[in-house]
Protein backbone atom coordinates (compact mmCIF):
# COMPACT_ATOMS: atom_id res chain seq x y z
CA UNK A 1 0.00 0.00 0.00
CA UNK A 2 0.81 3.41 -0.90
CA UNK A 3 -0.69 6.31 0.77
CA UNK A 4 -0.18 9.49 -0.53
CA UNK A 5 -1.66 13.14 1.38
CA UNK A 6 -5.35 11.78 2.01
CA UNK A 7 -7.58 15.06 2.12
CA UNK A 8 -8.10 16.29 4.99
CA UNK A 9 -12.50 16.17 4.23
CA UNK A 10 -12.54 12.46 3.35
CA UNK A 11 -11.46 9.50 5.45
CA UNK A 12 -8.56 7.47 4.11
CA UNK A 13 -9.53 4.35 2.19
CA UNK A 14 -7.20 1.82 3.13
CA UNK A 15 -9.22 -1.01 3.75
CA UNK A 16 -7.16 -3.40 1.91
CA UNK A 17 -3.52 -3.70 1.55
CA UNK A 18 -3.41 -5.90 -1.92
CA UNK A 19 -5.18 -6.24 -5.00
CA UNK A 20 -4.39 -9.55 -7.16
CA UNK A 21 -3.84 -8.40 -10.18
CA UNK A 22 -3.35 -11.35 -12.92
CA UNK A 23 -0.77 -10.68 -15.67
CA UNK A 24 2.01 -12.67 -17.64
CA UNK A 25 4.33 -12.02 -14.62
CA UNK A 26 8.07 -11.85 -15.65
CA UNK A 27 8.71 -15.34 -14.49
CA UNK A 28 6.89 -16.87 -16.82
CA UNK A 29 9.12 -14.91 -19.34
CA UNK A 30 11.93 -15.57 -18.09
CA UNK A 31 11.12 -19.45 -17.79
CA UNK A 32 11.44 -19.19 -21.54
CA UNK A 33 14.86 -17.78 -22.09
CA UNK A 34 16.64 -20.26 -23.74
CA UNK A 35 20.57 -20.57 -23.47
CA UNK A 36 21.00 -18.87 -20.12
CA UNK A 37 24.74 -18.58 -19.10
CA UNK A 38 24.92 -20.29 -15.85
CA UNK A 39 27.81 -17.92 -14.62
CA UNK A 40 25.78 -14.32 -15.11
CA UNK A 41 21.98 -15.80 -14.94
CA UNK A 42 19.51 -13.35 -17.03
CA UNK A 43 21.55 -9.52 -17.11
CA UNK A 44 19.26 -6.44 -17.91
CA UNK A 45 20.30 -6.31 -21.37
CA UNK A 46 19.72 -9.64 -22.09
CA UNK A 47 16.19 -9.28 -20.43
CA UNK A 48 15.67 -5.88 -22.22
CA UNK A 49 16.56 -8.06 -25.62
CA UNK A 50 14.49 -10.74 -24.77
CA UNK A 51 11.28 -8.32 -24.07
CA UNK A 52 12.22 -6.21 -27.37
CA UNK A 53 12.14 -9.73 -29.59
CA UNK A 54 8.79 -10.68 -27.85
CA UNK A 55 7.47 -7.22 -28.93
CA UNK A 56 6.48 -5.88 -25.08
CA UNK A 57 8.81 -3.14 -25.53
CA UNK A 58 10.73 -0.87 -28.47
CA UNK A 59 13.96 -0.27 -29.24
CA UNK A 60 13.65 3.31 -28.10
CA UNK A 61 12.91 1.71 -24.24
CA UNK A 62 15.60 -1.03 -24.33
CA UNK A 63 18.06 1.62 -25.88
CA UNK A 64 16.80 4.06 -22.97
CA UNK A 65 17.12 1.34 -20.79
CA UNK A 66 20.93 0.42 -21.77
CA UNK A 67 21.82 3.97 -20.49
CA UNK A 68 19.64 4.09 -17.39
CA UNK A 69 21.61 0.77 -16.73
CA UNK A 70 25.28 2.53 -17.28
CA UNK A 71 24.77 6.07 -15.02
CA UNK A 72 23.09 3.82 -12.46
CA UNK A 73 26.49 1.80 -12.17
CA UNK A 74 28.27 4.81 -12.55
CA UNK A 75 26.18 7.08 -9.74
CA UNK A 76 26.75 3.24 -7.44
CA UNK A 77 30.26 4.09 -7.47
CA UNK A 78 29.55 7.49 -6.77
CA UNK A 79 27.60 7.23 -3.73
CA UNK A 80 30.05 4.45 -2.80
CA UNK A 81 33.19 6.57 -2.98
CA UNK A 82 31.65 9.69 -1.52
CA UNK A 83 32.45 9.27 2.20
CA UNK A 84 36.02 9.12 0.51
CA UNK A 85 36.03 12.45 -1.72
CA UNK A 86 33.86 14.49 0.65
CA UNK A 87 35.34 17.86 -0.94
CA UNK A 88 34.08 16.12 -4.33
CA UNK A 89 31.00 14.55 -3.86
CA UNK A 90 29.51 16.26 -0.81
CA UNK A 91 28.76 19.55 0.86
CA UNK A 92 26.46 22.26 -0.80
CA UNK A 93 26.85 23.09 -4.52
CA UNK A 94 25.83 26.77 -3.78
CA UNK A 95 22.98 26.98 -5.92
CA UNK A 96 18.92 26.09 -5.36
CA UNK A 97 16.70 23.87 -6.99
CA UNK A 98 13.33 24.65 -8.27
CA UNK A 99 11.71 22.96 -5.13
CA UNK A 100 13.89 25.74 -3.20
CA UNK A 101 15.85 23.34 -1.55
CA UNK A 102 20.24 23.75 -1.17
CA UNK A 103 21.38 21.63 -4.12
CA UNK A 104 23.90 19.27 -2.75
CA UNK A 105 27.19 18.58 -5.42
CA UNK A 106 25.83 15.24 -5.42
CA UNK A 107 22.76 16.16 -6.42
CA UNK A 108 23.98 17.88 -9.37
CA UNK A 109 26.41 15.17 -10.54
CA UNK A 110 23.82 12.76 -10.78
CA UNK A 111 21.62 14.90 -12.51
CA UNK A 112 24.33 15.22 -15.36
CA UNK A 113 24.99 11.45 -15.15
CA UNK A 114 21.86 10.09 -16.19
CA UNK A 115 21.29 13.53 -18.55
CA UNK A 116 24.20 12.94 -20.28
CA UNK A 117 23.95 9.28 -20.83
CA UNK A 118 20.48 9.71 -22.04
CA UNK A 119 20.73 12.59 -24.38
CA UNK A 120 23.18 10.67 -26.75
CA UNK A 121 20.72 7.57 -27.18
CA UNK A 122 19.34 9.50 -29.77
CA UNK A 123 16.10 8.39 -28.09
CA UNK A 124 15.31 11.18 -25.44
CA UNK A 125 13.06 13.87 -25.87
CA UNK A 126 12.68 15.56 -22.81
CA UNK A 127 13.74 15.12 -19.08
CA UNK A 128 12.84 16.88 -16.20
CA UNK A 129 14.37 16.02 -12.85
CA UNK A 130 14.11 18.42 -9.21
CA UNK A 131 17.55 19.72 -10.39
CA UNK A 132 16.16 21.28 -13.54
CA UNK A 133 14.68 24.54 -13.22
CA UNK A 134 12.81 23.65 -16.41
CA UNK A 135 12.09 20.31 -18.63
CA UNK A 136 15.37 19.84 -20.81
CA UNK A 137 14.97 19.51 -24.46
CA UNK A 138 17.38 16.60 -25.25
CA UNK A 139 15.81 15.11 -28.20
CA UNK A 140 18.58 14.41 -30.97
CA UNK A 141 17.37 13.54 -33.95
CA UNK A 142 13.67 14.61 -33.84
CA UNK A 143 10.98 11.69 -33.33
CA UNK A 144 8.89 9.92 -31.49
CA UNK A 145 10.50 9.43 -28.37
CA UNK A 146 10.24 9.06 -24.53
CA UNK A 147 9.76 11.83 -21.79
CA UNK A 148 11.79 10.91 -18.94
CA UNK A 149 11.41 12.10 -14.82
CA UNK A 150 14.05 11.87 -12.51
CA UNK A 151 14.80 11.91 -8.71
CA UNK A 152 18.04 11.51 -7.60
CA UNK A 153 19.30 10.37 -4.39
CA UNK A 154 20.17 12.90 -1.13
CA UNK A 155 23.66 13.81 -0.67
CA UNK A 156 22.24 14.13 3.31
CA UNK A 157 21.42 10.44 3.60
CA UNK A 158 24.46 9.71 1.89
CA UNK A 159 26.46 11.67 4.41
CA UNK A 160 25.03 9.33 7.15
CA UNK A 161 25.59 6.13 5.11
CA UNK A 162 21.75 6.16 4.71
CA UNK A 163 20.49 4.08 1.94
CA UNK A 164 19.82 6.30 -1.29
CA UNK A 165 18.04 5.74 -4.61
CA UNK A 166 17.04 7.51 -8.31
CA UNK A 167 13.64 6.81 -8.98
CA UNK A 168 12.77 7.38 -12.86
CA UNK A 169 9.24 7.46 -15.20
CA UNK A 170 8.79 7.23 -18.58
CA UNK A 171 6.48 8.78 -20.59
CA UNK A 172 5.97 8.56 -24.84
CA UNK A 173 6.00 12.01 -25.72
CA UNK A 174 3.78 13.46 -28.60
CA UNK A 175 5.07 12.94 -32.28
CA UNK A 176 6.74 16.66 -32.98
CA UNK A 177 5.67 16.43 -36.14
CA UNK A 178 1.83 16.13 -35.12
CA UNK A 179 2.90 19.37 -32.77
CA UNK A 180 2.63 22.30 -35.24
CA UNK A 181 1.37 25.36 -32.92
CA UNK A 182 -0.54 28.64 -34.59
CA UNK A 183 1.63 31.45 -34.29
CA UNK A 184 -1.35 33.77 -32.48
CA UNK A 185 -2.11 31.53 -29.39
CA UNK A 186 -4.91 33.69 -28.48
CA UNK A 187 -7.38 32.07 -31.67
CA UNK A 188 -7.03 29.07 -28.85
CA UNK A 189 -6.32 25.49 -30.10
CA UNK A 190 -7.59 22.49 -31.06
CA UNK A 191 -8.11 19.46 -30.08
CA UNK A 192 -5.24 17.75 -31.00
CA UNK A 193 -2.96 21.00 -30.42
CA UNK A 194 -3.70 20.59 -26.72
CA UNK A 195 -2.83 17.48 -26.39
CA UNK A 196 0.53 17.97 -27.84
CA UNK A 197 0.88 20.92 -25.65
CA UNK A 198 0.47 19.07 -22.53
CA UNK A 199 2.41 15.97 -23.72
CA UNK A 200 5.17 17.00 -21.11
CA UNK A 201 2.25 16.86 -18.10
CA UNK A 202 1.30 13.09 -18.12
CA UNK A 203 -0.95 11.48 -15.87
CA UNK A 204 0.89 8.54 -14.20
CA UNK A 205 -1.90 6.17 -15.98
CA UNK A 206 0.35 7.11 -19.33
CA UNK A 207 3.83 5.46 -17.53
CA UNK A 208 5.28 2.88 -20.36
CA UNK A 209 7.94 2.55 -17.79
CA UNK A 210 9.07 3.57 -14.39
CA UNK A 211 11.55 2.18 -12.04
CA UNK A 212 14.05 2.54 -9.12
CA UNK A 213 17.44 2.02 -8.04
CA UNK A 214 18.30 1.50 -4.43
CA UNK A 215 21.84 2.14 -3.84
CA UNK A 216 22.86 0.51 -0.22
CA UNK A 217 24.51 -2.90 0.98
CA UNK A 218 23.75 -3.83 -2.78
CA UNK A 219 22.76 -2.07 -5.72
CA UNK A 220 19.01 -3.25 -6.32
CA UNK A 221 17.51 -2.00 -10.10
CA UNK A 222 13.47 -2.06 -9.49
CA UNK A 223 11.16 -1.78 -12.59
CA UNK A 224 8.26 -2.07 -14.81
CA UNK A 225 7.15 -2.19 -18.09
CA UNK A 226 3.30 -2.79 -17.38
CA UNK A 227 4.41 -6.47 -17.33
CA UNK A 228 4.45 -6.82 -12.92
CA UNK A 229 7.78 -5.73 -11.56
CA UNK A 230 11.33 -7.45 -11.85
CA UNK A 231 14.26 -6.38 -9.65
CA UNK A 232 18.23 -6.61 -10.47
CA UNK A 233 21.28 -6.98 -8.10
CA UNK A 234 24.28 -4.81 -9.27
CA UNK A 235 27.25 -7.97 -9.97
CA UNK A 236 30.44 -5.87 -9.37
CA UNK A 237 32.45 -8.61 -10.37
CA UNK A 238 30.92 -8.53 -13.96
CA UNK A 239 29.48 -4.87 -13.81
CA UNK A 240 25.81 -6.03 -14.94
CA UNK A 241 22.80 -6.27 -13.42
CA UNK A 242 21.76 -9.27 -12.76
CA UNK A 243 17.85 -10.57 -12.20
CA UNK A 244 17.26 -12.08 -8.86
CA UNK A 245 13.79 -11.11 -7.97
CA UNK A 246 11.86 -12.36 -11.67
CA UNK A 247 8.17 -11.40 -10.18
CA UNK A 248 7.91 -8.87 -6.79
CA UNK A 249 4.48 -9.52 -5.47
CA UNK A 250 3.59 -7.19 -2.15
CA UNK A 251 2.39 -9.69 0.57
CA UNK A 252 -1.38 -9.10 1.02
CA UNK A 253 -0.96 -8.26 4.04
CA UNK A 254 2.34 -6.63 5.75
CA UNK A 255 2.97 -5.83 9.83
CA UNK A 256 4.80 -2.18 8.97
CA UNK A 257 3.11 0.74 8.82
CA UNK A 258 6.20 3.52 7.47
CA UNK A 259 5.75 6.99 7.89
CA UNK A 260 7.28 10.08 9.38
CA UNK A 261 4.71 10.50 12.70
CA UNK A 262 6.73 13.17 13.91
CA UNK A 263 4.27 15.15 11.81
CA UNK A 264 1.43 13.61 13.19
CA UNK A 265 0.26 16.04 15.06
CA UNK A 266 -0.03 18.73 11.76
CA UNK A 267 -2.10 15.62 9.85
CA UNK A 268 -6.13 15.25 9.22
CA UNK A 269 -7.67 13.69 12.33
CA UNK A 270 -8.94 10.98 10.23
CA UNK A 271 -5.33 9.94 8.78
CA UNK A 272 -4.23 10.27 12.05
CA UNK A 273 -6.91 8.00 13.52
CA UNK A 274 -6.01 5.22 11.23
CA UNK A 275 -2.41 4.87 12.16
CA UNK A 276 -3.38 4.86 15.92
CA UNK A 277 -6.01 2.37 15.50
CA UNK A 278 -3.48 -0.37 13.21
CA UNK A 279 -0.47 0.61 15.98
CA UNK A 280 -2.67 -0.60 18.36
CA UNK A 281 -3.77 -3.71 16.38
CA UNK A 282 -7.94 -2.14 15.62
CA UNK A 283 -7.40 -2.64 11.72
CA UNK A 284 -8.79 -5.89 9.99
CA UNK A 285 -5.84 -8.24 10.98
CA UNK A 286 -6.21 -7.37 14.58
CA UNK A 287 -2.51 -7.07 15.07
CA UNK A 288 -0.60 -4.38 15.67
CA UNK A 289 1.11 -2.63 13.01
CA UNK A 290 5.29 -1.61 13.65
CA UNK A 291 7.22 1.50 13.02
CA UNK A 292 9.79 1.58 10.30
CA UNK A 293 11.03 4.39 8.35
CA UNK A 294 14.07 5.20 7.02
CA UNK A 295 13.33 8.78 5.90
CA UNK A 296 14.68 7.59 1.93
CA UNK A 297 11.31 6.97 0.29
CA UNK A 298 13.09 4.70 -1.97
CA UNK A 299 14.24 2.72 1.21
CA UNK A 300 11.04 2.55 2.49
CA UNK A 301 9.25 1.65 -1.00
CA UNK A 302 11.75 -1.47 -1.24
CA UNK A 303 10.90 -2.67 2.14
CA UNK A 304 7.03 -2.61 1.57
CA UNK A 305 7.29 -3.88 -1.83
CA UNK A 306 9.07 -6.90 -0.22
CA UNK A 307 7.54 -7.39 3.13
CA UNK A 308 4.10 -6.23 2.46
CA UNK A 309 2.23 -3.62 5.16
CA UNK A 310 1.88 0.83 4.21
CA UNK A 311 4.60 3.07 3.04
CA UNK A 312 2.48 6.34 3.56
CA UNK A 313 3.12 10.56 3.13
CA UNK A 314 0.46 12.50 4.49
CA UNK A 315 -0.69 15.79 3.64
CA UNK A 316 -0.10 17.87 6.83
CA UNK A 317 -0.69 21.52 7.81
CA UNK A 318 2.29 23.14 6.22
CA UNK A 319 1.85 20.82 2.77
CA UNK A 320 -1.87 20.59 1.95
CA UNK A 321 -1.35 18.72 -1.04
CA UNK A 322 1.41 16.77 0.24
CA UNK A 323 4.72 17.08 -0.21
CA UNK A 324 5.99 14.34 -2.46
CA UNK A 325 6.58 15.55 -6.15
CA UNK A 326 3.94 13.77 -8.54
CA UNK A 327 5.92 13.35 -11.55
CA UNK A 328 9.35 12.61 -10.12
CA UNK A 329 8.16 10.48 -7.26
CA UNK A 330 4.12 9.92 -6.57
CA UNK A 331 3.42 8.53 -10.13
CA UNK A 332 6.58 6.33 -10.63
CA UNK A 333 6.43 4.52 -7.46
CA UNK A 334 2.85 4.14 -7.89
CA UNK A 335 3.15 2.61 -11.25
CA UNK A 336 5.35 0.24 -9.89
CA UNK A 337 3.28 -0.49 -6.24
CA UNK A 338 0.06 -0.78 -8.65
CA UNK A 339 2.37 -3.44 -10.91
CA UNK A 340 3.14 -5.25 -7.93
CA UNK A 341 -0.60 -6.06 -6.65
CA UNK A 342 -0.91 -3.53 -4.49
CA UNK A 343 -2.57 0.05 -4.57
CA UNK A 344 -1.54 3.91 -4.34
CA UNK A 345 -4.30 6.68 -3.22
CA UNK A 346 -4.66 10.10 -1.90
CA UNK A 347 -7.13 8.85 0.52
CA UNK A 348 -9.41 9.90 -2.18
CA UNK A 349 -8.43 8.99 -5.28
CA UNK A 350 -5.65 7.00 -7.24
CA UNK A 351 -2.69 8.48 -7.80
CA UNK A 352 -2.20 7.17 -10.88
CA UNK A 353 -5.10 9.38 -12.20
CA UNK A 354 -4.19 12.66 -10.67
CA UNK A 355 -2.63 14.90 -14.17
CA UNK A 356 0.15 17.63 -13.00
CA UNK A 357 -0.93 20.58 -13.08
CA UNK A 358 2.86 22.45 -13.07
CA UNK A 359 6.58 21.26 -13.30
CA UNK A 360 7.04 22.04 -10.30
Amino acid sequence: MLSLAPNSSTKPHLTSEAVIWWFRTATRVVQEFEDVCEQTGVTLSRYCIELANRGIIDSDLDSIFNSIREAAKVISKLVNTAPLKQAELLGLEGEVNVQGEDQKKLDVITNDVFKNALRYTGKLGTLASEEEDEPVDASWPPGKIPLIMFEFPRPRNVDAGIPVGTIFGVFEEPDPAECELPADLSKGLSEEQQKCLAGTLQPGKSLVAAGYVLYSASTELVLTFGKGVVGFTLDTSIGEFVMTRPSIKIPSRGKIYSANTGNIAEWDEPMRQYIEDIRAGKGESGKPYSLRYIGSMVGDIHRTLLYGGIFAYPADTKNQDGKLRLLYEGAPMSFIMEQAGGKAITGHSRVLDIPPAAWI
